[in-house]
């Protein structure tokens, strides 16, 4: 399904296939939707990085384009996330297959249009995904908004940041020397566990938390469903001082 203004087209790595969406100029920002997939709220949200002089890539992982989130909707791309071999919604200490795909994916946009490097926007099940693309160099401005893979089911998964141990070294690696990570999610959010905590023990002061009071036992989408104006505006924020330089 094409998406007025943007470009439609397919990238594939590994024999791995998925639709992509780009549109704008200047620094790469590889944006990954949520559950159920490229709702109308992550295409505003999309459009507001665009404004801000940025190419962003959007690809599409599971669900529909254009599609207002419903009951039924969210379940049926819950289920396809949770039999598909790409995504470890239960393993701890792996990193998700599909993390080499959007490594791949921002390798192929930064030789295209240049610059310091590439951003990456994670949300919800994809939340934690620009931290496992930071161990290549290239990966500049990683944000992972209410991270929740794996499923939060018992201490040690609500805990865990979905990253192999040899990865995990990498990304800290990179922290000690100056890449910086934000992080945003709602306080009262059980989706995301105790990763803040994990994040901050990991990464020390090079993790950048942005938390919200929840108000309702379903704040959980800090960018698009319920959106919080000052974390859009931080994210950004932090684009633009990681990547128009």
């Amino acid at each position: 399904m094409s998406i007025p203004g943007w470009d439609h087209s397919t990238f594939t790595h590994d024999e791995v296939t998925h639709e992509t969406y780009r549109k704008g100029s200047g620094p790469a920002v590889v944006v990954v939707h949520e559950i159920p997939g490229i709702t109308p709220k992550v295409l505003e949200f999309a459009e507001r990085v665009v404004a801000q002089g940025f190419t962003v890539v959007m690809p599409l992982l599971v669900g529909e384009v254009g599609r207002e989130p419903s009951g039924g909707y969210i379940a049926s791309s819950m289920s396809k996330i949770c039999i598909s071999r790409e995504f470890t919604t239960m393993a701890m200490h792996k990193t998700s297959p599909i993390i080499s795909w959007l490594r791949a994916l921002a390798q192929q946009i930064h030789s295209e249009v240049g610059g310091v490097g590439v951003g990456a926007v994670g949300m919800c099940f994809s939340g934690g995904f620009a931290l496992g693309m930071m161990v290549d160099d290239i990966m500049v401005a990683p944000v992972l908004s209410q991270p929740s893979m794996p499923f939060a089911v018992g201490a040690h998964r609500s805990a865990d940041l979905n990253l192999s141990p040899s990865d995990e070294a990498r990304i800290v690696e990179r922290a000690q020397a100056g890449c910086q990570v934000l992080g945003l999610r709602f306080t009262g959010d059980k989706l995301v566990g105790t990763r803040f905590d994990s994040l901050r023990k990991l990464l020390g002061d090079a993790f950048v938390a942005v938390e919200f009071e929840s108000s309702t036992k379903q704040d959980h989408s800090v960018l698009t469903e319920q959106i919080q104006e000052e974390g859009v505006a931080r994210v950004l924020e932090f684009l633009k001082l990681k990547l128009l330089k």
